[in-house]
């Protein structure tokens, strides 16, 4: 699997800041921290593989406010750059249930480009790695680890429901017990500070 090393992975995401700055930086940090804390322990996955995934997930938003298109802009962004490996979370971590249906903000795609969305998704087998950023990117708020629960609803308060939304939440806390299986315990063991900044 060829990933930027955290070097590079931070330059990138310093230059994504200067272009556009905001929350969602912090934000990339507590995933990519996330990651790596689960990986760590999960007999099956590579702890630095995963802290890049996490914290360049989101490296579509160095193009501007954005929705959709984030994660065409971030695939399109580490392709370019030669880490298809990486490039695939971009998308992924948007798309839980496979359908851009589900999807809750503005679609602002050309026709050409939900075209190769849907292609996209449809046409790959997700993976551990693929489960995993969908599940830390939904425990990261800018200010650090926090319950799913919390998260959820800070989202579904910024950009709206969908008729999805209810399977999707589902589907993330199944994905939860399976890694928890894995581990052993509870995700949350492994995130510090989880009760204070879901409750602060």
């Amino acid at each position: 699997m060829t990933i930027p090393n955290r070097d590079t992975a931070a330059m990138f995401l310093l230059e994504a800041e200067r272009l556009n700055p905001g929350n969602w930086v912090a934000h990339s940090l507590v995933t990519a921290q996330a990651a790596e804390a689960i990986a760590k322990v999960h007999p099956d996955l590579d702890s630095e593989v995963a802290y890049v995934m996490g914290y360049l997930h989101d490296i579509g938003r160095r193009a501007g406010i954005t929705y959709m298109r984030h994660s065409l802009d971030g695939y399109h962004f580490l392709q370019q750059h030669g880490y298809d490996d990486i490039a695939r979370i971009c998308i992924t971590h948007t798309f839980w249930l496979k359908d851009l249906n589900e999807y809750s903000g503005k679609r602002d795609c050309s026709a050409e480009e939900i075209q190769f969305l849907e292609s996209y998704i449809t046409s790959i087998e997700y993976n551990e790695y693929d489960w995993l950023i969908q599940l830390c990117d939904c425990l990261a708020l800018p200010t650090g680890f926090c319950l799913l629960e919390k998260r959820l609803v800070d989202a579904a308060l910024r950009y709206g429901t969908t008729k999805y939304t209810a399977i999707k939440w589902k589907l993330l806390f199944e994905i939860k017990a399976k890694f928890e299986q894995k581990i052993g315990r509870s995700i949350y063991d492994l995130l510090p500070g989880v009760r204070e900044n879901t409750f602060s």
